[in-house]
């Protein structure tokens, strides 16, 4: 039992209808939650309950109902997998893999599709890997020098290829359009006819039988139905050439729209192209060429130059620089060496590196970024929440005043035909297609080309968000700073034994001994052969020792006052200071700061350009340095000295003071507030688990300009959508309003219908080939 299941759909190509079935499962008892994602043609239902196996079973076919023909194969519970495979030449090889593969135990559903090279075999539970290991043993056996190669990675990717459909339906269409020609070369004769009615059956005779097959069903609002009821009303009323072209011209345009779309998603999937296929894994022998999932932890990988590392490891042999653009967006390769930590999805430009594999696949980097992506898209903002309700009432409503528009006229007016004509004109703009499909498609394409920056979005709804923000809170550690200690400056005290150059070097020999993080500010200054001697380090306080015979005492003035040094009052600082004390005098305070990202100022304002007005810091340091920070970058407010719950309070205030806000911080220490947050960002999280499960956008690298190319993205995601909207209505409304005046005729209707569909989708793909201002 279960919570929550997941399906693939097949045979879905109307996104109208996908919302239909969202809708009635979303109402059905016991359901939480309903998520159709037309984009990558998956269905995720959320049960308020514990579900036995009848219960989504019912929901399957209430589903089916909904739409007939629609195959759904399950995906929960690990059940299902899938696999390229090679090495498969014709049909009944195909089909004999099938027959071995189906004779083994729990095995549901097997189908392998020869044309596209997949095979998809369901379980009828879930099962160990040992299982699916022997199912590919079973294939490879079945026929002679066939290979699978495990395909677990988002469809995203494997929804992109062209289908046969699209093949098929190409050359049936310029079939139809060679009839449809050949009627105008043989006008007044009875051939002009027969070239008219055979070019309207090749081009729609399965919108024709798609339309019986749903009107049994009961389906009056299906747009197979509306568009075949058009075209033949108008053969009924003599426009047989019009007729025709209405059906013939409708198909052409569902074939381009339907090839924008692939071609976008195709666009998506090529930016997110972490994943690498094969693991050259290094045996006693020799290297085996691997499934990155069924490589094993601890495991010996080699990836050689220009290859993408398959799996996250550690190096254990050779030196090399790592392309990390794809996961953090930066063009500066990385160098890597033995011990060093690397991850998945990062390609090697330089010689051969041996990695020792730490994480399964279902945990690598890569898994979790494109699984991330794809679900993604399920997340609906506001804007496609208003479109699918838009959608369910725009048909109906459109239907009603074209039947009302052939009837009450005629009562009245007479000219049966004339008004029935104009009506017809309402049934083809009736199915909202251009909305349903490119809003969604834009925020797909925003959030892919947010990825190819390295900033992980985790769906639609916070990328709306994020445009609509004008107040930003930051954490100040590790976000607007580097969470690196450095020296700012050095205070002399005048009864000092010393020379500053000789009370630095000793406070640089005794701190390396200490584990605390201002020690390592010390940690940058030179110094000659030497050590400290008689080390004794009090946590929290400070540390004592020998330097060249010297007594040398480093710490706060606490420590200092404990060991009866006594400070000069000038020298205490506003700034975080460590003191030393060389024989039993205070020699001088050193300043120490947490130093600010190389670009945070510039980007703060270059933010505030793009509307968020209001710039605030949270953080649990001093007062003094809150303040000397907010100065120094310019931001409106801040509040000091917060413990975590204080943090989470801090930021409540400010949700109920400022309408749309958005919290940035590390992800490390802040969880509660990235999750908090109507929009949580978190920076330079690479790697961090933390950070991805509690924030609602994650920016893999570590620089603050990244987060102005977001905001970016986010409102020119937000631009398109709204200029598809309002595209779409308009040429709609107007379409409507001049047909029922007479003055369009089906020609406009069709280009109302598809045509606006096809360039509000062309207007999305903009979104992929935009370059943000870094």
């Amino acid at each position: 039992m279960s919570y929550s299941r997941t399906w693939e759909l097949k045979n879905l190509d109307c996104a109208s209808c996908a919302g239909k079935i969202e809708n009635t499962l979303s109402h059905q008892e016991g359901v939480k939650e309903a998520r159709l994602n037309f984009m990558t043609k998956k269905l995720t239902v959320e049960s308020k309950t514990k579900q036995d196996d009848e219960y989504w079973e019912n929901l399957e076919k209430i589903a089916r109902n909904q739409e007939p023909g629609l195959c759904m194969l399950p995906l929960s519970s690990g059940t299902t997998k899938t696999w390229t495979i090679k090495g498969v030449d014709c049909p009944t090889c195909a089909s004999n893999i099938e027959r071995a593969i189906a004779k083994c135990e729990n095995i549901d559903q097997v189908n392998l599709d020869f044309l596209q090279g997949k095979l998809t075999v369901t379980s009828s539970k879930a099962m160990d890997p040992s299982f699916w290991k022997t199912i590919v043993e079973v294939a490879e056996h079945a026929e002679e020098g066939v290979k699978l190669i495990a395909d677990e990675a988002s469809t995203l990717a494997s929804g992109t290829k062209p289908s046969l459909w699209l093949n098929t339906k190409f050359y049936r269409l310029a079939t139809a359009i060679t009839l449809f020609s050949l009627n105008f070369a043989f006008s007044g004769t009875y051939f002009s006819f027969l070239f008219i009615v055979l070019s309207y059956l090749v081009a729609g005779y399965d919108i024709l039988y798609k339309a019986v097959r749903n009107l049994i069903k009961g389906k009056v609002f299906d747009e197979n139905f509306l568009m075949s009821i058009a075209s033949i009303g108008a053969m009924a009323i003599g426009e047989f050439t019009e007729g025709a072209a209405v059906m013939l011209f409708y198909q052409v345009g569902e074939y381009f729209q339907d090839a924008a779309v692939n071609r976008s998603k195709r666009s998506i999937a090529e930016a997110m192209n972490l994943k690498s296929d094969i693991a050259c894994v290094v045996t006693n022998e020799s290297i085996v060429e691997m499934s990155p999932q069924d490589v094993e932890v601890g495991s010996i990988i080699r990836v050689r130059n220009g290859e993408k590392i398959a799996l996250d490891g550690v190096v254990v042999s050779g030196k090399s620089s790592l392309d990390t653009k794809s996961l953090t967006g930066e063009s500066l390769p990385r160098f890597i060496e033995i011990e060093s930590e690397v991850l998945s999805g990062c390609v090697n430009l330089g010689p051969v590196v041996d990695i020792k594999v730490t994480k399964p696949f279902s945990e690598s980097t890569v898994h979790k970024i494109m699984a991330l992506v794809e679900e993604a898209s399920s997340h609906k903002a506001p804007s496609e929440q208003f479109i699918t309700q838009f959608a369910r009432y725009y048909t109906p409503i459109v239907v009603v005043l074209a039947v009302l528009i052939a009837t009450i006229p005629t009562l009245f007016l007479g000219s049966f035909s004339t008004w029935l004509y104009r009506a017809l004109v309402f049934l083809v703009i009736s199915c909202p297609c251009a909305l349903v499909i490119s809003v969604p498609l834009s925020y797909f394409a925003g959030i892919g080309k947010s990825a190819t920056y390295g900033i992980l979005v985790k769906g639609g709804n916070f990328l709306q968000s994020l445009s609509q923000v004008d107040t930003m809170v930051f954490d100040k550690t590790g976000t607007l700073t580097k969470g690196e200690f450095v020296l700012s400056a050095v205070h002399m005290s005048k009864s000092s034994p010393v020379s500053q150059e000789q009370v630095t070097r000793y406070a640089a020999l005794l701190e390396r001994n200490s584990t605390h993080p201002i020690a390592k500010a010390f940690s940058f200054i030179k110094t000659d052969q030497g050590q400290a001697t008689q080390v004794q380090e009090i946590s929290g306080l400070g540390i004592k020792g020998i330097v060249d015979g010297h007594s040398v005492i480093a710490g706060n003035a606490h420590f200092l006052s404990e060991q009866q040094i006594l400070l000069n009052s000038e020298l205490k600082g506003e700034m975080t200071t460590v003191h030393v004390s060389v024989d039993g005098i205070h020699a001088a305070t050193f300043e120490i700061e947490d130093a600010l990202k190389d670009n945070a100022e510039k980007t703060l304002k270059t933010i505030r350009k793009q509307g968020i007005h209001n710039q605030i810091m949270l953080t649990g340091d001093s007062v003094e340095v809150a303040s000397r920070i907010t100065q120094k970058l310019g931001l409106d407010a801040f509040q000091a000295q917060l413990l975590p719950q204080q943090k989470v309070e801090a930021f409540e205030y400010l949700e109920r003071k400022h309408k749309h806000i958005a919290y940035v911080g590390d992800g490390i220490n802040d969880a509660p507030v990235l999750s908090r947050s109507e929009v949580g960002i978190a920076m330079g999280a690479q790697g961090s688990d933390a950070a991805i499960e509690a924030a609602d956008i994650i920016i893999m690298n570590d620089d603050l300009k990244t987060l102005s190319l977001e905001i970016d993205i986010a409102k020119k995601t937000d631009r398109i959508v709204k200029q598809n909207i309002v595209f779409a209505l308009s040429i709609k409304f107007a379409t409507l309003l001049l047909g029922s005046l007479g003055f369009a005729t089906m020609w406009w209707a069709v280009f109302a219908d598809v045509g606006v569909a096809f360039l509000a989708i062309l207007n999305a793909l903009r979104i992929l080939f935009y370059h943000p201002t870094r």
